[in-house]
C-alpha cells in the first residue's frame, strides 16, 4: 500500500538547486535508506517528506490516517523536562507500560538518570533522547536524520535489531554502510536534483548504480554516434521545404540541447604528509580519572610508524580523552607523552573547531598554505578545493551558507593541507558523505604515516585499523590485533561467558538474528558453449546446423544489441520506479546472458571458418 508519494518536486536554495521534477514515493513496510554527496537536499528531502519545509513546486500526497514521527539532525527540547519527560514527549505519560519501554531504552542508550534535566546533557545525549521518543511513537513511518550519530557501537546494533523488526515504513539517512546493509531494502540516492531508486541493500546499490551509469554512459555514446552523421547531413545542405525534413531538423536540435549524463565527480586526494624521524608518539604510565570513574589506567604503548588503531568502547568510557591527551588539549593524571620532534599531528575533532561564518571558504584554507606539494607536484588551494567538490561558486561562499557536511568536508580538508604525519580522527564518518568516507579511506591506504581513530563506524574500522584498543572500563585497555570483525571474534573469544563472536551479548543472542544476511547461492549447470575447434589433421568441417548457425550469427547479435539498447532506454527512463526499474534489470541480464552466449558462439565458429578456409588453401597449394 501506498503510504505517501511526492510528485514533481522542485526545490531550490538562492542560486543551488537541489531537486528538479524529481518523484519519490514510500511503500507500507519499506525501509528505505537514503544516500548522496553532503550538500545535495537529503536532509531536505526527509524534511519535506516531514511536512516540516514545503517545495517550491509539486505535491506530497498522504494516504488517509498516516501519521510519521521525524527525528532531526539536531532536536530542540522544551526547558525544564527531565530525560524521561523528553522520552515520552507528545505520548501518554500515564502509560506504564510505555514508560517502562522508555526506561528500558534510556538504559540501553547509557541515559540511567531519568530525572536529569535535559538542558544537562551533550548534544549526542540530547540526539539519544529524541531518538528514543521517535521510534516509541505509533506511527505509520519513521524518518531518520542520522540516527546512528553519537551511538556507540553496542548501541548501533540495538537500533539496527529493532528497526529491523520495525513493522512500519523506515525512510533514514545514515553514512554507516554496515547499518545500511542489515537495515534497508531499498536505496534512495539525491543526486543532482534527481532521485534514484535502487532495490536491495547497499550492496547490491553499488553494483545497480554501475549498471545504470554504464548504461546512460553507452545511451550518450550512441546519441553522439548519431548525432554526427545528421549534422553531416545537415551539412550537405540540407533544407527545411518539406514537412520531414523539418521535422528531421528539429529532432537534430533536440538531440544538441539534450544533457548527457553527469558523472560522478571523483574527490581525488593526493597523499601528503611530513617526513617522520625514528621518535613518533610514546604513551608512558597513562592514567586518567574524573572523580571516582576510572577512565585510563596504567597505560603504555609506542606508536610505529605507519601504525593503523582503532579505538573502540561505550560512550564515556574515555576514548576521547585518551586522544585529547595525545594532542595536548587534556592534561594526564599519571605518566608522560612523549612526541618526537619531526611529528606533526593533524587532529580532526568530533566537532569542527570554531570557524567563522562569514569568511569565504577559500580563505579559510588558504589560512594554511597558498598551495601544497602532493605526490604529483605542487597545488594551488583552489585546485585542491576543486578536487574535494568546492566549485569556484561555493569556494567563494561564506562559510555559513554550506551545509553541515560540507564544512566538515572543508575541516577535513584544512588539516589536510597541513601535511600532518600522524592523523587523529575523533569520529571522522560523522557528517561525511559516503563517497567521502570512500575516498578518505583511499587516501588513508596511501598515506604514509601513523592513522589513530575513534569510531562507531564499523565498516570504516575494518577497511582501516590494523590495531584495536578497546577500553573496557575501569581503566583496562586491551589491545586486540585485526580491524573490528576481527576484535569482535577475539573479544568473545576472551570473554566467552559475556560476549557472542558476532558481538551480541550473550544471553541477547535472538537480538543478532539477521546478522548474516547471506544469499543463498544458486549452483548452475554450465554447458560448454565455446567447444574449442578439433585442429588435429583430419579434415575440419562445418555441420549442416553449424553452417546456417554461421551464417545467421551476425544477425542473431544485431538483433541482441539492439533489444539491450531497447532495454537501456526505459532503465534510464524508469530510474525513480522501483517496480518496473526491477523488472527491466532482470530483462537486462537476460539479455545480457543471451549476448554473451551468441558472442561465444561467434568466437567458436570464426576460428571454425578460419580453420576450414586455411585447410582449404592448404589443399590448393598441393594441387598446384
Amino acid at each position: 500500500m501506498n503510504l505517501l508519494t511526492i510528485e514533481n518536486l522542485s526545490k531550490a536554495y538562492t542560486d543551488r538547486v537541489l531537486f528538479q521534477d524529481a518523484a519519490f514515493s514510500i511503500q507500507d513496510g519499506e525501509k528505505i535508506g537514503v544516500i548522496g554527496l553532503n550538500g545535495m537536499g537529503k536532509s531536505t528531502l526527509l524534511k519535506i517528506l516531514a511536512g516540516k519545509e514545503e517545495t517550491d513546486e509539486g505535491q506530497v500526497i498522504m494516504g488517509n490516517h498516516v501519521k510519521i514521527a521525524y527525528l532531526e539532525q539536531t532536536p530542540q527540547f522544551e526547558e525544564n523536562v527531565t530525560v524521561l519527560q523528553a522520552a515520552l514527549a507528545g505520548m501518554d505519560i500515564n502509560d506504564m507500560v510505555l514508560e517502562a519501554e522508555a526506561k528500558s531504552m534510556l538504559q540501553q542508550l547509557n541515559l540511567p538518570d531519568y530525572e536529569q534535566p535535559v538542558n544537562q546533557l551533550s548534544g549526542g545525549q540530547k540526539k539519544r533522547v529524541a531518538l528514543i521518543n521517535t521510534i516509541l511513537q505509533q506511527v505509520e513511518i519513521l524518518i531518520l536524520d542520522e540516527p546512528t550519530n553519537h551511538l556507540d557501537n553496542e548501541m548501533s546494533r540495538w537500533l539496527e535489531e529493532y528497526l529491523i523488526s520495525y513493522r512500519g515504513a523506515i525512510v533514514m539517512v545514515t553514512h554507516d554502510r554496515y547499518f545500511l546493509d542489515r537495515v534497508v531494502s531499498r536505496i534512495v540516492e539525491v543526486d543532482h536534483g534527481k532521485i534514484y531508486s535502487y532495490p536491495g541493500s547497499y550492496a547490491e546499490y553499488v553494483g545497480l548504480k554501475m549498471q545504470r551509469q554504464s548504461m546512460e554512459l553507452a545511451t550518450e555514446r550512441k546519441r553522439k554516434s548519431i548525432l554526427k552523421k545528421e549534422l553531416a547531413w545537415l551539412a550537405r545542405g540540407a533544407r527545411a521545404r518539406s514537412t520531414k525534413q523539418k521535422a528531421h531538423i528539429q529532432r537534430i536540435e533536440n538531440m544538441l540541447q539534450a544533457e548527457g549524463p553527469l558523472e560522478d565527480v571523483q574527490i581525488e586526494i593526493g597523499s601528503v604528509s611530513s617526513r617522520m624521524g625514528r621518535k613518533t608518539i610514546e604513551l608512558h604510565g597513562l592514567s586518567k580519572a574524573y572523580g571516582n570513574k576510572k577512565l585510563i589506567e596504567d597505560f603504555e604503548y609506542i606508536f610505529l610508524k605507519n601504525d593503523r588503531i582503532g579505538i573502540v568502547g561505550s560512550n564515556g568510557s574515555g576514548k576521547s580523552t585518551l586522544l585529547k591527551m595525545i594532542v595536548g588539549e587534556v592534561e594526564p593524571d599519571k605518566g608522560t607523552i612523549e612526541v618526537g620532534e619531526t611529528i606533526r599531528i593533524g587532529y580532526f575533532a568530533q566537532d569542527n573547531v570554531h570557524m567563522d561564518h562569514e569568511m569565504k571558504a577559500i580563505e579559510y584554507v588558504r589560512e594554511v598554505a597558498e598551495y601544497i606539494q602532493t605526490g604529483d607536484g605542487k597545488i594551488t588551494a583552489s585546485a585542491l578545493m576543486e578536487r574535494f567538490l568546492f566549485d569556484g561558486t561555493m569556494q567563494w561562499s561564506k562559510i555559513g551558507k554550506l551545509s553541515g557536511g560540507e564544512r566538515r568536508r572543508l575541516y577535513l580538508l584544512h588539516i589536510l593541507m597541513q601535511a600532518p604525519n600522524v592523523l587523529i580522527f575523533d569520529e571522522p564518518t560523522n557528517d561525511l558523505d559516503i563517497q567521502t568516507l570512500n575516498v578518505l579511506e583511499d587516501y588513508l591506504d596511501a598515506f604514509d604515516g601513523i592513522v589513530i581513530a575513534v569510531s562507531h563506524d564499523r565498516y570504516f574500522l575494518d577497511r582501516i585499523v590494523h590495531r584495536i584498543f578497546a577500553l573496557e572500563g575501569d581503566g583496562h585497555i586491551q589491545q586486540y590485533e585485526g580491524g573490528y570483525g576481527d576484535y569482535l571474534i577475539a573479544r568473545a573469544k576472551r570473554y566467552p561467558n559475556r560476549y557472542l563472536p558476532d558481538g551480541s551479548i550473550r544471553g541477547n543472542e535472538k537480538s543478532g538474528q539477521g546478522e548474516a544476511r547471506t544469499a543463498e547461492k544458486k549452483e548452475t549447470e554450465g554447458k560448454d558453449i565455446r567447444k574449442k575447434p578439433n585442429f588435429s589433421p583430419q579434415k575440419v568441417k562445418f555441420t549442416y546446423n553449424e553452417q546456417r548457425e554461421y551464417e545467421r550469427i551476425d544477425d542473431d547479435i544485431a538483433a541482441l544489441e539492439k533489444k539491450l539498447e531497447s532495454i537501456n532506454t526505459q532503465i534510464t527512463a524508469n530510474a525513480t520506479n522501483s517496480v518496473r526499474l526491477k523488472e527491466l534489470m532482470e530483462e537486462q541480464e537476460q539479455a545480457q546472458a543471451a549476448l554473451d552466449e551468441k558472442m561465444e558462439r561467434w568466437v567458436y565458429l570464426n576460428e571454425l571458418a578460419e580453420q576450414i578456409e586455411a585447410q582449404k588453401n592448404g589443399e590448393r597449394y598441393k594441387m598446384e
